[in-house]
């Protein structure tokens, strides 16, 4: 589909080293969700999701009372997340919570959503590209 697939490419200087990071913007039914290459594989920002999946006003403050129900109720889906930098809505690289693939399926069963299904199908393509 066309809003499902990626939009843009670029490179970013980013990282702890200075080193460049590969960094992407997919799209998912028209929204952005930005991506970097972490360790060989596409880590996906999670407030991005979050904010696809529910269309809430504040998808930050969704994913944090979200990671804290997950932590009291002892799940170990919060420890598959890393705060990567990735360029926020101001341009400025910012610390993110992010996941891989397999943690951000673990992430989108915890939230319910109509459109769960349709993304997982989705993030089955573009988080192994």
């Amino acid at each position: 589909m066309q809003n499902e697939r990626l939009l843009h490419h670029q490179k970013i200087l980013a990282g702890s080293a200075g080193g460049i990071m590969e960094t992407r913007i997919a799209l998912f039914r028209g929204k952005g969700i930005r991506k970097t290459l972490h360790n060989d594989e596409w880590w996906f920002s999670i407030v991005d999701i979050c904010n696809v999946l529910t269309n809430s006003a504040d998808a930050g403050a969704y994913w944090r009372k979200l990671k804290q129900r997950l932590n009291e109720e002892g799940s170990e889906v919060v420890t598959f997340c890393h705060g990567l930098k990735l360029t926020a809505t101001d341009g400025k690289m910012r610390e993110t919570d992010c996941a891989n693939t397999e943690g951000i399926f673990r992430i989108i069963q915890s939230i319910p959503s109509q459109k769960a299904e349709p993304f997982k199908r989705w993030l089955a393509r573009v988080g192994y590209e």
